[in-house]
């Protein structure tokens, strides 16, 4: 058993990086790949927990890419973090998810919630973004899902005031190539991807992403459709893409999927699903 899109306190998970090694230990995974949503900063705890309890672990991140008006999610796993290109692609990232977050503070609070700086500054662990913030919200306690927070305050507060900042695809997916990383389409099937367009528009836009260097695609995710696997193993197959699988699990932050097993156990992705992307970038599998 592998999990190949975990999230940890880092970005807007709820178990450290180290935790979610422990965890992967005790219940039973053999690989795991931490891809916390724009940052790498969890990559070395994570890496050296692996190590010290026999774990197999691939760095990665989940970035989030501009296409077609869309915002899609984009798994990239061993890359090489020191390559240049990549360096010069992550500052500009870190730069667009961290400026005027104390604007967005305010916009927030502006907008009814008990929300201030001094609030916020108690969750920046890593990096003061929108994560950070996120936390403070969910700690207020607010009788609201967690979701809500999202879509009705810090979703609008950063649209507001523009700071959004993704990186476009066609940009974004050569880099992690040239960093010698694989690169997968996540949850292709939700807002944050191709939710709502046909599947001839599906397959249209992935022929297009293939030609800007994305390598494959979320084969298994937790709540797929029996169509929505369906579409996604065809695609694998009739396009020759690397097959990924995880369960872009968040802890306490989204109850009901649980690491490596999904919901009510229904995701056991494929350890070989590792060794193809071991193999495609060039890196033992022990």
């Amino acid at each position: 058993m592998i999990d190949l899109h975990v999230h940890s306190t880092v970005s807007d998970g709820s178990y450290t990086p180290r935790e979610i090694i422990q965890l992967a230990k005790s219940r039973g995974l053999e690989a795991l790949a931490l891809t916390d949503h724009e940052t790498t900063a969890g990559t070395r705890e994570a890496a050296d927990e692996a190590k010290k309890l026999g774990i197999k672990f691939l760095n990665g991140m989940e970035m989030t890419v501009a296409y077609r008006d869309h915002k899609l999610h984009i798994v990239c796993l061993g890359f090489d973090m020191n390559n240049q290109g990549f360096l010069d692609m992550y500052e500009g990232i870190r730069h667009n998810k961290e400026r005027d977050m104390d604007k967005v503070v305010e916009c927030i609070r502006q907008k009814g919630l008990d929300l201030t700086m001094d609030k916020v500054r108690k969750h920046i662990g890593v990096h003061f973004d929108r994560y950070a913030v996120m936390r403070a919200l969910v700690d207020l306690k607010l009788p609201c899902p967690v979701q809500k927070l999202w879509d009705e305050y810090l979703n609008p507060a950063l649209k507001e005031l523009n700071v959004f900042g993704d990186i476009p695809a066609r940009e974004a997916l050569p880099v992690i190539r040239a960093a010698g990383g694989v690169t997968s389409l996540a949850h292709y099937h939700k807002k944050i991807g191709m939710l709502g367009w046909t599947r001839e528009e599906q397959e249209s836009a992935l022929c297009e992403l293939m030609e800007f260097g994305l390598d494959g695609m979320e084969r298994y995710y937790p709540n797929y459709a029996p169509d929505d696997e369906e579409f996604a193993a065809h695609m694998i197959e009739k396009y020759h893409m690397l097959p990924t699988g995880g369960t872009d699990f968040h802890g306490a932050n989204r109850k009901g999927v649980e690491l490596g097993t999904g919901i009510n156990g229904n995701m056991n992705v494929p350890y070989e699903f590792y060794e193809k992307i071991m193999a495609r970038i060039g890196r033992p599998v022990a």
